[in-house]
């Protein structure tokens, strides 16, 4: 399992950006897909999650209204659509999938993507 994020950057408050996340090495189309963040100081933290058949999606209280979570079954790839960006939205962001692992159900992470929000 390997799953790749791009788009991070430096964005000015209220601007946006978008987020991509490769998958390799599963059946992408089968899994529920996840975003996370870590902010400076913090505990990594759910951000948004979508069904394997894209149907339904769940987001955290902070972000609801500005980010939107998506799949493309055919590129194996989820992507998150940020809007609106405020500087607490600052954090690196992990895509990550949560699967058996042949021991045990665990979560597998990309490398992470830094976005930065600020003036």
């Amino acid at each position: 399992v390997q799953l790749v994020e791009s788009g991070g950057g430096l964005v000015q408050p209220g601007g946006s950006l978008r987020l991509s996340c490769a998958a390799y090495g599963f059946t992408f189309s089968g899994y529920d897909m996840s975003w996370y963040r870590r902010a400076p100081g913090k505990e990594r933290a759910l951000v948004a999650t979508i069904t394997g058949n894209g149907g339904s999606t769940n987001y955290a209280d902070s972000v609801l209204g500005r980010f939107t979570i998506s799949r493309e079954d055919a590129k194996n790839t989820v992507f998150l659509q940020m809007n609106s960006l405020k500087p607490e939205d600052t954090a690196v962001y992990y895509c990550s999938v949560r699967m058996w692992s042949g021991v045990s159900f665990r979560n597998y992470w990309g490398q992470g993507t830094q976005v930065t929000v600020s003036s």
